[in-house]
Formats: structure tokens, C-alpha cells, sequence
């Protein structure tokens, strides 16, 4: 059970972080008899820009500033966090927290936090194109150029969404055990939905571009010539495309649908709260439980990582928000299940040690078991020998739609742009061939893997009040055999 109290209307805004202020809230939790506390000060600025069909939309522009603090009263872990930086008010939500927390430990859970070395740090995600330094105007005109050249594309695209925006985040965590991590990442975010009609028939094509980084994140994908490319693609395929064969056959994925399978089918049923069933109301369960690590899922080939630590990725970090030192996480290793997301409460409970998951979205959020860059890992193939292996099956480079059961267990994936593998080639386009698998037969079923890594950026939901947290996924195009195809 968690006491929580609620942030508070501010009277006050700050244009940098005082340090001291997390500092002082931790001092003043240990005075009032709290064995342990922590406390994340932030400030992140936003900018956001938005046009449908070619008309913008009210652009937004906003800085939220605040803090969050933990406290351990009678073995009672309870949250508060307030957006009121005076000292004064600080005082009062700690003691607020502290009351409130006592008052649950007479009926609530107890929590332990595993071990965890204390850490002193200060990094910053450097800039070669810096946000603050340009007008809306510059920004805007990415937006601008991608109508541009899905207008000039000669398709008929009736509904055309771009969204783009942009966050710096400062944050500070500190803690009763003496850990002091200051960071400051810049994000930047594009997203995009389409709509091609033909014909009679229309598809949907939708994808998020993210990064940490300044603005040459933004300009370095050239997104008028990738949506120019992607609507014509989707154009083709309305056009052309004949039905998907039935049955068994070799399949081969492009990244993106790499991707989105490892995110689904590994990341979230590998995170240790809903193993342990602290998610289910809210996020779902899992279909891993602690006895199978150390058990086989898939063959050899596979190998999946969830790694913070990839420079300029949408989910970096390098401490997580409990002040635990990232690095790479292997959840799979050449098939076999490895380890799983922990935070400090999480591992405590299975007698191990923090690997470094705990994220929130932002002050007012607590920290939770979260993936960051989820992804699996390259093999020594070329994807162009993948297709080559195949004499009939089906090559799907990116998807239409996905779903997956509450325990990550049950998939379906059906495809968008999408070929017929005929004698090692490709030929013609074929309508939305959908996989659908358990998540142990995918894994066993992979062969192969090329090493054309890609990596793709999502926003994924999680905990209520929902938390929308920027990852990554990705990895390199695999070959899957004889696995059943649907329509």
C-alpha cells in the first residue's frame, strides 16, 4: 500500500534547480524518524508543434518544475510531491507524507530496498543543434516539408497528422544513503499519421521518430523524403497487393517488425512487478515467472538486451530515478531466459540486486519497473541472404496494427508494406499478412538474424496514473520458420 500525497498549487517558479532543496527535504524525512528517503527535484521545458492536413495547430509551450520525494516510515514506503518549491511547503509535504505513511503501515505491505551502492554523478546528453537557440519558425518548417512532399507525391492522401515536439529535463536525485545524480537530457519526438486511399481501399501508416539529442536528431532522418517514400510505398501496396498466402511458411521481418515484438513479447513480461503481480489492475500480467530463468524460450539465435546506456537513444540514461548505476540488461541470451527489470524493491523481494529500472515520467510520478531500449541483438547475416534462403514465404517490412494478451503470451502482427518471397526473391506485394503466435513459438522459430540493426522510438504507457515513457526498440531483420500466417 502506498501513502500519497497530492502536489499542491505553486506559488512560486524557479528558472534553474536548487540542489539544496532535495537535499534539505531527505534531512528533514530523516528528523522526523524516516529510515530512508529520496527526492528527485526537476525541470523540464516543452515545446510541441502540431499540423493536420497542412493547417497548424495551437502549438504548446510549457516548463513544469517540482519534486518528488519518497519516504520509509515504520517499513511503509509512501510518495509525495509537490510543484510549490518553498522551503516551507517542502516541510509540509514531507511531514504530510510521513503522517500518511504511518498511518498505512499499520494495514499496508512492508518494503526493503535491495542494496545499492551510493553514486555521485553529473552528466549531461551534449547538443550539436541546441533547442533553446531556435524559433518556432525553424521547427515548424520540418512539419511544413513533409506536407510539402506528400502533396507533390500525386497519391491521394486525405488525412495527414505531424506532430513534433521537443523536452529538456534536468533532474536530481538524491538520497538518505548519500547518492547525488544530476542530469540533463534533451528529447526530441516526431510522429506521424497518414492515410492513402485507392481505389476504394485505404491504409493507415503511423510511426514515432525519438531521440536524445539536440535538433540535428530531427533533421538527420530527412522526414519529407521518408514520408514521401513511406506514402508511396502504402500507395503501391493498395494498388497491387493480392491476398497473403495461408498456412505455413517462412517468414522474413524487417526491423520495425523486430521491434515491436520484442517490446511486446519480451520487455513487458519481463518486468519483475508484473511477474510478481503488482501491475495486473493496471498494466497486465506476465506469462514469465522467476522459476524460468535459466529455462529456454527461443533458439540460438536469440539474443535480447534492454540497455539505457546507448548513447543518443529516446530511453538514455546512465542512473535510473533510485540512483542505481545502468547498464545493459540481458533478458535473453542465445534463447535463454537471463534476467529480469528490476528496481530495488522488486529485487528485494526475489533476493537480488537493482539492475538499474526504475523510471518515472516526471516529479509528481513515482518510480517504477520500466524498459528503456529494448532490443535484439545482430547476427552475422546480410537481410538481402535471409531472402535469398527462402523458396516461398512472405517478407513484411513494416506492420498495420498489433496486439497482445494482458500476459504478454498471445500476438497478433499484421503487416502493411509486404512482399511474396518467390525462389529466394521478392516479387509481388501482398495485403496485410498477419502473424499470429505465442511468444515461445516466435522465439523458437527464429533462424537467423541479419546485421542491419535499426532502432525505433515509442512512447509506452504503463501504471495509473499513466505513465507515457520514451524508449526504444529495435534490432536487425530475422528469419522465422514455418510459422502459420493468417489474414
Amino acid at each position: 500500500m502506498r501513502a500519497v500525497a497530492k502536489p499542491v498549487k505553486a506559488s512560486k517558479s524557479v528558472d534553474a534547480l536548487d540542489l539544496d532543496l532535495a537535499r534539505f527535504a531527505i534531512d528533514y524525512a530523516g528528523k522526523i524518524g524516516a529510515s530512508y528517503a529520496d527526492a528527485r527535484l526537476e525541470s523540464t521545458q516543452v515545446n510541441g508543434f502540431v499540423l493536420k492536413n497542412g493547417i497548424p495547430q495551437i502549438a504548446g509551450f510549457d516548463r513544469v518544475s517540482g519534486i518528488g520525494i519518497r519516504v520509509v516510515m515504520g517499513r511503509t514506503l509512501g510518495f509525495a510531491c509537490t510543484n510549490d518549491l518553498a522551503r516551507e511547503n517542502i516541510r509540509r509535504v514531507v511531514e504530510k507524507a510521513a503522517k500518511l505513511t504511518k498511518a498505512a503501515s499499520r494495514i499496508g505491505e512492508q518494503t526493503e530496498f535491495s542494496d545499492a551502492k551510493p553514486e555521485v554523478a553529473n552528466y549531461e546528453v551534449k547538443q550539436k543543434v541546441k533547442l533553446a537557440d531556435l524559433e518556432p519558425k525553424d521547427k515548424l518548417k520540418v512539419l511544413f516539408d513533409s506536407e510539402k512532399a506528400i502533396k507533390t507525391g500525386k497519391v491521394n492522401v486525405p488525412g495527414r497528422f505531424f506532430s513534433m515536439s521537443d523536452f529538456y529535463t534536468e533532474r536530481y536525485f538524491a538520497n538518505s544513503e548519500g547518492s547525488r545524480v544530476l542530469s540533463k537530457i534533451p528529447r526530441t519526438d516526431f510522429w506521424y499519421f497518414v492515410t492513402v486511399e485507392e481505389g476504394g481501399r485505404t491504409a493507415q501508416r503511423y510511426w514515432q521518430y525519438g531521440a536524445a539529442g539536440g535538433f540535428e536528431t530531427i533533421t538527420g532522418y530527412n522526414f519529407p523524403e521518408l514520408l514521401a517514400a513511406e506514402v508511396k510505398a502504402t500507395h503501391i501496396n493498395l494498388k497491387k497487393a493480392g491476398p497473403a498466402p495461408k498456412g505455413k511458411v517462412d517468414v522474413v521481418v524487417a526491423p520495425q517488425i523486430t521491434g515491436i515484438m520484442v517490446h511486446e513479447s519480451v520487455g513487458h513480461p519481463y518486468e519483475a512487478d508484473r511477474v510478481l503481480g503488482r501491475e495486473a489492475a493496471q498494466a497486465g500480467e506476465s506469462f514469465i515467472s522467476r522459476e524460468m530463468i535459466g529455462t529456454r524460450i527461443g533458439s540460438e539465435t536469440v539474443n535480447i538486451v534492454d540497455d539505457p546506456t546507448i548513447p543518443g537513444s529516446f530511453g538514455y540514461y546512465l542512473y535510473d530515478d533510485e540512483g542505481v548505476k545502468a547498464r545493459e540488461r540481458w533478458l535473453i541470451k542465445k534463447g535463454m531466459i537471463t534476467e529480469l527489470l528490476h528496481n530495488r524493491e522488486t529485487a528485494a523481494i526475489v533476493g537480488d540486486k537493482s539492475n538499474g529500472s526504475a523510471r518515472a515520467t516526471g516529479y509528481d510520478r513515482e518510480p517504477i519497473v520500466r524498459m528503456a531500449n529494448t532490443v535484439f541483438k545482430p547476427g552475422d547475416h546480410k537481410e538481402g541472404e535471409l531472402i535469398e534462403s527462402v523458396k516461398f514465404g512472405v517478407y513484411i517490412k513494416n506492420f498495420m496494427e498489433w496486439n497482445i494478451d494482458d500476459k504478454r503470451l498471445n500476438a497478433k502482427y499484421s503487416g502493411a508494406e509486404a512482399y511474396m518471397i518467390r525462389n529466394g526473391k521478392l516479387a509481388e506485394p501482398v495485403w496485410r499478412p498477419t502473424i499470429e503466435i505465442s511468444t515461445p513459438k516466435l522465439w523458437s522459430s527464429v533462424d537467423a538474424a541479419a546485421d542491419n540493426m535499426e532502432y525505433h522510438a515509442g512512447t509506452c504507457g504503463k501504471a495509473e496514473p499513466m505513465q507515457a515513457i520514451p524508449v526504444w526498440f529495435g534490432g536487425p531483420s530475422l528469419r522465422i520458420r514455418n510459422i502459420k500466417l493468417g489474414t
